[in-house]
């Protein structure tokens, strides 16, 4: 009997082996693929791992049209360049996966994790594979969760499956087909190429950012004033019972009024509180905190956490569940964690009786996310805080609530009434067991009803409201969150997206020219495409597929229409559309101006595949400027010629002016040696100086981009 089992990663593939036979075998294939040889129960277990995706969608005809037809194809065939080195794996799983008598499914248990191993299992070991393979399901990946899903396995949920694959194609119908539309419409009113990238989740997410930077911008600040006093007695400040005042007259008053009178102490009040312990995170509470505490990205906490998981130090990661079931074993998982003297401490306090403090949201597939016990070796600096911020989290929920007391201290001075507050904990509770929490530990001043007290300074503070505060990437998850846009696994990776366009910038997300007119466009001409609406009925009919309300091929005719409906508006208004887009993409890019008065536009050629600087005044004005792959244009501008500087390489960045000529003697067209005729174009070939050294370049760059090193010429002309 033969078996193969498909994993998702080889970093699974190998804690999976492992966990099965002590005996696992490490092979190799084409000397660099790793897959698993091992035997249980009579069994010999082949054991393969993808990397992710291995299967992706592709139009039947041309990429660059728009097209509702689609297949599955190899990633390597259908972008080399990105997913080139998946080939060795298909091929793997083509070799060691056919003709096996029984099929395990061992990826993730998610949609996504799904999604892979079922097309793994069809397209690269035979569609007669699916019929018989089986699933494992499992939380962790100790020994322990590995062997029980082993044994316990499940039939492929196939509504998992068909949520996978609607939603992967609606993605592309969203995404491909109308970023294809708006590119054309730009080539059509204007004759110009434009990399353009819109989403079903993306686009109303922009649009959320955009109307944020809206908000911002028209806001009209309001003056409003703030009284304080400052008391001689411990210099304690006080603040007017009215808060904020927006009168200046009541203000002037309070102020006139009081000024240089004593306080009196009108009345003191304490009351007590408590605050609960957090609950356990899902993937959405993790990202937030780590951004709190941190200041790591959403996406930055999510590899982390993933590669945590893979592991084996802590669960899956990609879940919404707060709650921890008891089944989970937690005396078992403190008694592993209690090994690390530091986790010891707080482990040696918990309660007799272990129940956590849970959260309202749940996740069918899998429980919160917490340390599975294994202490890890070897992490790096991050990986370490993360591991660290999850067993403390862990330990936390366990506790009782901490206390406090506050003093609520209420002052006259002329019958005008100024309060102060005081907080100091009277029992720690979890607090003590979450060093991420800061607690409030304030001293009571010794004070009393009736006593008097004298005021060192009285201040009138003039302010103003501010406008919103900007996004950032942590409330922006909460955000989409809340909206019910995107799901938990994707919305960081979205955001990500955002900046990739380069349609936001900043920590506090702020949203450039570009991203302004794209939603701006969208919402006049084709506001669907920008619908918080349409985004979440499609999901909510998504996750329908798996309760059986919906079904794939009804929701992805349902996107089909939409995205019809969509085209059909772009189509109407291409002239105005194309035109809007591409003058707020050349305003959105301009670093610098020419010497001719025009702007100098940073521009991509998908000739050449990569980005250059060109005027605005072409073809008058045909000067451009090379750009190093990478590069970030800066602030500043060259001394010598008043271009844009720009930064690029690493470990340290290099700063040079655009033109990697500048400050070289310049020579007359007479003086330059010409070495010869370029094999491509037929222009004359000369030296030219680069940033790395001298080098023969054509001088019809930049429509001819032919280059060779000095020493290589002659063998160039030859071949």
């Amino acid at each position: 009997m033969h078996e193969v089992i498909i994993c998702e990663k080889p970093s699974s593939a190998e804690k999976i082996a492992k966990a099965l036979s002590s005996k696992a075998k490490k092979n190799f294939y084409n000397k660099k693929i790793k897959y698993w040889t091992l035997n249980r129960d009579s069994k010999d277990i082949t054991v393969l791992s993808g990397v992710g995706h291995l299967y992706s969608l592709i139009p039947s005809t041309s990429k660059s049209t728009i097209s509702f037809n689609l297949h599955w194809a190899p990633a390597y065939e259908v972008n080399k360049k990105t997913s080139g080195y998946t080939r060795d794996y298909v091929r793997a799983i083509q070799k060691f996966g056919k003709g096996a008598d029984s099929y395990v499914h061992a990826c993730d248990y998610d949609v996504e994790g799904t999604l892979i191993g079922y097309n793994a299992l069809k397209y690269a070991c035979g569609e007669e594979s699916l019929a018989k393979s089986s699933r494992m399901k499992f939380s962790t990946l100790t020994k322990k969760d590995i062997i029980e899903a082993y044994e316990n396995r499940i039939n492929i949920d196939m509504h998992q499956v068909d949520n996978g694959i609607a939603r992967h194609i609606l993605d592309y119908y969203f995404g491909m087909n109308i970023s294809i539309a708006l590119s054309n419409a730009v080539r059509k009113s204007k004759k110009r190429f434009l990399k353009l990238s819109v989403g079903r989740v993306q686009t109303p997410t922009l649009s959320i950012l955009v109307d944020r930077e809206k908000e911002i911008e028209e806001f009209v600040p309001e003056p409003y004033w703030v009284i304080r006093a400052i008391l001689d007695f411990e210099d304690i400040e006080i603040k007017h019972v009215d808060g904020n005042i927006f009168d200046r007259e009541r203000a002037e008053e309070i102020f006139n009024k009081c000024q240089g009178k004593d306080a009196t102490v009108d009345k003191i009040e304490f009351s007590n509180s408590t605050t609960k312990p957090p609950v356990p995170f899902n993937l959405g509470g993790l990202q937030s905190e780590a951004y709190n505490v941190f200041g790591f990205t959403p996406k930055r906490t999510q590899s982390i956490a993933q590669n945590l998981y893979s592991s084996g130090y802590t669960s899956y990661p990609r879940t919404s569940s707060q709650k921890l079931p008891e089944s989970l074993g937690f005396s078992s998982i403190f008694k592993q964690l209690a090994k690390d003297q530091e986790y010891r401490k707080h482990i040696s306090q918990l309660p007799a009786k272990l129940k956590p403090n849970n959260g309202k949201k749940d996740d069918e597939a899998h429980p919160a996310i917490h340390p599975t016990g294994i202490l890890p070796s070897g992490l790096s600096k991050d990986e370490q805080k993360i591991y660290d911020l999850i067993v403390y989290r862990f330990i936390a929920v366990f506790f009782e609530a901490a206390k406090f007391e506050t003093m609520s201290t209420t002052l006259d001075i002329e019958g005008e009434k100024f309060r102060f507050r005081r907080r100091r904990v009277t029992h720690k509770g979890w607090m003590e067991h979450y060093p991420f929490r800061k607690i409030d530990d304030e001293k009571f001043p010794e004070v009393k009803e009736g006593d008097s007290m004298s005021v060192k300074e009285l201040i009138s503070d003039e302010k103003e409201t501010k406008p919103p505060a900007r996004y950032n990437q942590a409330s922006l998850i909460k955000e989409l969150e809340k909206r019910e846009l995107g799901t938990k696994a994707t919305r960081a990776d979205i955001i990500d997206k955002l900046y990739d366009r380069k349609y936001i910038d900043g920590n506090k997300i702020s949203v450039n020219q570009l991203g302004k007119n794209l939603i701006d466009t969208l919402s006049s001409y084709c506001n669907n495409l920008t619908s918080e609406e349409l985004t979440r009925d499609l999901e909510d009919k998504l996750e329908g597929i798996n309760k059986e309300v919906t079904t794939r091929q009804s929701v992805i005719k349902e996107g089909e229409k939409d995205v019809k409906e969509i085209l059909v508006d772009i189509d109407k208004n291409t002239e105005e559309i194309g035109s809007k887009l591409y003058d707020a993409y050349q305003e959105s890019n301009i670093v610098g101006q020419c010497k001719c008065g025009g702007n100098l536009i940073k521009r991509y050629s998908p000739k050449n595949k990569s980005y250059f600087v060109g005027c605005s005044n072409y073809p008058d004005c045909d000067r451009t400027y090379s750009i190093p792959k990478g590069a970030r244009f800066l602030k500043k501008t060259c001394d010598k010629c008043g271009l844009p500087m720009i930064s690029f390489g690493s470990k340290p960045p290099k700063h040079a002016c655009l033109d990697s000529n500048c400050g070289k003697e310049h020579l007359e067209p007479e003086q330059i040696e010409v070495l010869g005729k370029c094999p491509d174009c037929g222009k004359d070939l000369i030296k030219r100086s680069g940033r790395y050294g001298d080098f023969v370049g054509c001088k019809g760059f930049p429509r001819c981009r032919f280059t060779c090193a000095l020493d290589e010429l002659k063998y160039k002309l030859k071949k």
